[in-house]
């Protein structure tokens, strides 16, 4: 009876658990199954978000690669037009130069068949003659350069009938040389006229007077004084510089039997193709390719060209690259520190 009273309480203490036991083993189904199956959606998600992205970085980086060829042709194409471009300017500069040369060289002929012929920049000679001379002396100036004026004038620069006087003997002429103001009869104007009446040593110039048309004016005074006088030189000089005459004449004379002379304080220098430089050349590639130098050229203060030089810019004024633009860069580069050569050498052309 005892054992059968125990064996019976412990089985009811058994069925006691069950319950828990099975409420644990399902809390414990839970767990283990939230585990093993959301990390495998999760992983899913994953996947599939990184091929997404995969999918869209491939498209961009095809993208880019496309827009980068395309980049690519119009940078090839502008590069072309702009090497089109450059030809098409060099052939025309050069037709330029062809055009030049031959209409001086019609016009040379008929100059010398006929001493009154009229140039084809339209000026004409005065009463149909030229007085024969030995050479033009042009000297720059300036509306401001009074006091310039009056010492070249009490120095180098013969003055009243001596003026005639070396006109007449030596054939050497001597003139400032100036336009006018934007103003038409301005005080400027008025106050030159003045200046003339006084001393009766200028030349006007049918030119509007500024310091960025220095190269005009010289060509206009070449061109207007190759109609007035049929020089065999022409000379150009700044108003601050003083010029001996008889050295100068002396220089030319030996020079006479030379055709195309071009004569004065002779120098180069590099052509500056970038564009960030102070003394840059727009116009660089018209002097080749590399690193080129100008053409061997005389300082502005003062030179001096043979009568078929002066006639070829009468002629060809218009068609002209300027002509002064590199002498007036030698000036500057001169002034700030580049020293040119102290001599004058002889450039035949």
């Amino acid at each position: 009876m005892k054992t059968r009273n125990s064996n019976s309480g412990s089985t009811k203490i058994s069925a006691k658990w069950i319950p828990l036991i099975c409420a644990f083993c399902f809390a414990l189904g839970l767990v283990f199954s939230n585990r093993i199956w959301v990390p495998y959606e999760s992983n899913g998600e994953q996947l599939l978000s990184q091929r997404r992205r995969e999918q869209e970085e491939f498209q961009a980086v095809s993208e880019d690669s496309t827009a980068a060829k395309k980049g690519k042709d119009v940078m090839d194409e502008i590069v072309k037009t702009h090497d089109a471009v450059e030809s098409l300017d060099k052939s025309i500069a050069m037709l330029q130069m062809q055009l030049a040369a031959s209409r001086s060289s019609q016009e040379m002929t008929s100059l010398s068949g006929n001493a009154a012929a009229t140039s084809v920049t339209g000026l004409s000679h005065e009463g149909g003659h030229r007085p024969k001379v030995f050479m033009v002396i042009g000297i720059n100036t300036a509306f401001s350069s009074r006091k310039r004026r009056d010492s070249v004038r009490e120095t180098w620069m013969p003055q009243g009938e001596k003026l005639v006087q070396l006109e007449k003997e030596k054939g050497i002429v001597i003139r400032f040389m100036i336009g006018h103001s934007a103003t038409s009869n301005s005080i400027l104007d008025r106050a030159i006229d003045s200046e003339d009446a006084q001393h009766q040593d200028f030349l006007r110039l049918e030119h509007v007077e500024g310091y960025h048309e220095l190269s005009a004016k010289t060509k206009i005074f070449f061109s207007t004084a190759v109609a007035k006088w049929d020089a065999e030189y022409y000379v150009k000089v700044d108003d601050d510089v003083h010029v001996n005459l008889g050295t100068l004449a002396a220089t030319l004379a030996r020079h006479r039997s030379k055709p195309r002379v071009y004569i004065g304080c002779m120098k180069s220098g590099p052509v500056l193709s970038q564009k960030n430089v102070k003394y840059h050349e727009p116009e660089y590639w018209k002097f080749g390719e590399g690193e080129n130098k100008y053409f061997r050229h005389a300082t502005g203060q003062i030179y001096a060209i043979s009568k078929d030089l002066a006639t070829y810019i009468s002629i060809n004024q218009f068609y002209l690259i300027s002509l002064s633009k590199v002498t007036r860069k030698a000036s500057k580069k001169r002034k700030s520190g580049q020293k040119g050569s102290k001599r004058l050498n002889l450039m035949e052309t």
